[in-house]
């Protein structure tokens, strides 16, 4: 259940980084709410999923694929470029991420 708290996270971050580009510097209301909105939640899922997953791992996985769906959608509606090279490195972040979830989850005591 952890990790299909933080990918909801991670998905409700590119929903605010998208909302923030959209709210013009916190100057329109509406993308600015889903802006503060969605960064909470997104938080708020983040801490619950470093309950079990090693912060290390959660933190790269959350603005991986944050990062990667934030670049994906700017894609998709025009807002940014499209390339077959980013669409290789993005592909690069998602395989990483899956990676890190395929290692383990193992935890050391300092």
């Amino acid at each position: 259940m952890p990790w299909v708290v933080l990918l909801g996270s991670a998905v409700l971050e590119a929903v605010w980084a998208s909302a923030l580009a959209a709210s013009e510097g916190l100057s329109r209301p509406f993308p600015a709410v889903v802006f503060l909105v969605a960064g909470t939640v997104s938080m708020i899922g983040l801490a619950h999923a470093v309950r079990s997953i090693p912060i290390g791992t959660a933190y790269a996985v959350w603005t991986g694929l944050g990062a990667a769906l934030t670049v994906a959608w700017a894609m998709t509606t025009g807002a940014e470029g499209f390339s077959v090279a980013k669409v290789l490195l993005l592909t690069g972040i998602v395989g990483s991420v899956i990676g890190l979830k395929l290692v383990g989850e193992e935890r050391h005591a300092w």
